[in-house]
């Protein structure tokens, strides 16, 4: 006699999650992790400001992007949450009407901390590559450290890794430059 085989996550699985739980969907399995703490948090609104004024309000900057804090992704079968994820308008005119993007975006950034480090690389990662997401950055707020990746026929090649306060011009962002230090909670 076997084993019981595990139902499939479905959508409606992410609803009766606590409110202080992330919920995804990934390959069928429904993945959680709590809240982020303070180091993270402070990571990642960060990364959206200097990003957000010249990309996507086109405040001394390009314009032409949507920047996004946490954006649910509902790419083939899975359903994703990066910690920040950006779209180029020429591609997305207009932001959907529904709660969730159907479109992979062009970028997406994932701040790692120890729940989420080995799900974000090993499990995430190859799923936007396969869905022609073009950039990743991996930001580790405790190595102090930022990874940037670009999409080659499905796989990530490392472009560049950063650390403590170095200067930030990296695709698809390079129009701009800013301090990694800012990113940092000390």
């Amino acid at each position: 006699m076997g084993l019981p085989q595990e139902k499939p996550a479905v959508y409606e699985d992410l609803f009766a999650l606590p409110e202080h739980v992330v919920g995804e969907i990934i390959s069928g399995r429904l993945v959680t992790h709590p809240r982020p703490a303070p180091r993270h948090t402070r990571a990642c609104s960060s990364l959206g400001f200097e990003l957000g004024a010249p990309f996507d309000l086109a405040r001394n900057g390009p314009g032409g992007w949507w920047i996004l804090d946490e954006p649910e992704l509902h790419l083939a079968r899975h359903v994703l949450v990066p910690d920040l994820a950006g779209w180029r308008r020429e591609r997305l005119p207009r932001l959907p009407d529904t709660a969730w993007f159907d479109l992979a975006p062009d970028w997406v950034c994932e701040v790692l901390s120890p729940a989420t480090a080995r799900v974000d690389r090993a499990e995430k990662l190859p799923i936007h590559a396969a869905q022609g997401v073009k950039h990743a950055w991996l930001v580790d707020p405790d190595l102090r450290l930022l990874e940037v990746f670009e999409n080659r026929d499905g796989k990530w090649l490392l472009l560049a890794v950063l650390e403590d306060e170095a200067a930030v011009s990296q695709p698809p962002f390079a129009a701009i430059g800013f301090a990694l230090a800012g990113l940092w909670a000390d």
